[in-house]
């Protein structure tokens, strides 16, 4: 395999200026630049990446980190994040912080040090000093870290709102508001919308928190049906609608004839459950691509047209509710 040495012999220059030319760094004759250009092909030569970084402090690589590969929303996510990603040749590298403060600070930590050229970030349990500290470009996806870190974020209330309105205009009267973890943004403004919808209406509410996970939320949701007579469930992610489903078949609750539920997020499981899922759905892929290219913006020292980015939700109207069955 050639190295740069190789390629220095075969252009008749110096390894310095082979150097120059890989790293886009001082000057170089365009006669220069033509030599070792045809080296470089003829000898097949790949620079090294962890010695191209020692040199520019900055590798290629972009580290995105989530709160739980686990749910769907954040592997759907990732695809669109490193398609683009590896179309302007960076690589990504996946992070999953389990929602600790500490593996979050543990993959800031050791990614900068090894050069890291930026941060998308999906979990932020951690001080935004954490962020605001390091060295390198930061995006947020759907959860604001700090006022000077662009974000691309779905409307989550509205969404919320627009999901509650379709239970209460299929003739729920009854409702259970499933509505994540506390102190969560995207959590915490889908209980806003959820309560903009049933504000001044003459209904029952009950609201309970629970983790964005299959098995809490199942366990969660038997234990107020069990308790409760509920005819709708807004769920604040498609995972926790998932676990409400499984509660009320075990406890013979028929879907939607006797329960109507709503999820959020429109991941491909709301599709594959049987029957399938109203959802709240966000585009996914859109938020991936863009906090992708955004973030490669910022590495390379470009503006951004926009420091934040809201995008709309849709309504996806399936078999959970009257309607869509």
């Amino acid at each position: 395999m050639a190295n740069i040495r190789d390629v220095a012999q075969k252009a008749g220059v110096s390894v310095a200026t082979v150097s120059r030319y890989l790293n886009n760094k001082g000057y170089i004759s365009e006669e220069a630049k033509r030599v070792i250009s045809a080296a470089i092909q003829e000898l097949d030569y790949r620079p090294s990446l962890v010695a191209r970084s020692l040199n520019t402090k900055q590798a290629m690589f972009i580290g995105l980190i989530v709160p739980d590969i686990v749910n769907p929303f954040f592997p759907e996510l990732a695809r669109a994040v490193e398609d683009v990603a590896l179309a302007y040749d960076y690589t990504i590298v996946l992070c999953n912080s389990d929602e600790k403060i500490e593996k979050e600070i543990h993959y800031l930590n050791t990614l900068q040090q090894k050069y890291v050229s930026g941060f998308i970030v999906a979990a932020s349990q951690a001080d935004a000093s954490h962020y605001t500290n390091l060295n390198v470009p930061i995006v947020a996806i759907d959860r604001r870290i700090h006022p000077s870190i662009p974000i691309v974020a779905t409307d989550n209330r509205e969404g919320a709102r627009m999901g509650t309105e379709h239970l209460l205009q299929n003739g729920c009267r009854r409702l259970l508001c499933m509505k994540g973890p506390a102190g969560l943004g995207p959590a915490d403004d889908r209980f806003s919308g959820f309560m903009d919808a049933v504000e001044g209406k003459d209904i029952e509410i009950e609201i309970v928190e629970c983790p964005f996970q299959f098995e809490a939320s199942e366990e969660v949701a038997r234990t107020v049906l069990r308790q409760r007579s509920i005819d709708g469930i807004f769920a604040s992610s498609d995972i926790s609608a998932a676990g409400a489903m499984k509660a009320a078949y075990s406890l013979g609750i028929t879907v939607p004839d006797q329960l109507q539920i709503v999820g959020y997020d429109g991941t491909k499981l709301s599709s594959q459950l049987t029957p399938s899922l109203t959802t709240v759905a966000q585009d996914l892929y859109r938020i991936g691509a863009l906090a992708s290219r955004m973030v490669i913006k910022l590495i390379e020292g470009q503006e951004l047209e926009e420091h934040e980015i809201q995008i709309p939700a849709e309504l996806v109207i399936r078999e959970t509710t009257r309607s869509g069955a």
